[in-house]
């Protein structure tokens, strides 16, 4: 290895980002900022359950591209170990919601006060 590349670093990597990636993920950003907004807005949707969907939608493509452009995860940096690392936090934060909101029905629906009527007919 030559002296001025550091030991256990590829000299082929390419550097962490560039001007044009950046513009790219800021012009992204942008605009997936801009059409949810633009869709509660202007009621393009007719429901407010398929604005909800179509936001969330588009808040996932922009975790994606601040995922990608701006911390620069992809399966090549370090080894994989990163995109290893954030789907293992995925799958727990989804576990985590499901289970808490899986309880929390459960607990309002088992929980719920009775009517007057239903506490009438009781022995």
């Amino acid at each position: 290895m030559s002296a001025d590349v550091p030991a256990g670093h590829d000299a082929q990597a390419p550097a962490h980002g560039s001007l044009k990636g950046y513009l790219t993920g800021f012009g992204l950003s942008v605009v997936l900022t801009a059409i949810p907004f633009w869709l509660v807005m202007s009621g393009v949707l007719a429901s407010s359950q398929a604005t909800a969907l179509a936001i969330m939608a588009l808040a996932v493509v922009q975790i994606v591209v601040h995922m990608v452009f701006f911390l620069h995860m992809d399966a090549k940096s370090e080894g994989g170990w990163t995109v290893m690392a954030m789907i293992f936090t995925v799958v727990l934060v989804v576990i985590a919601l499901s289970g808490s909101l899986w309880v929390m029905y459960h607990l309002t629906s088992n929980m719920a006060p009775m009517s007057v009527q239903d506490m009438r007919q009781m022995p």
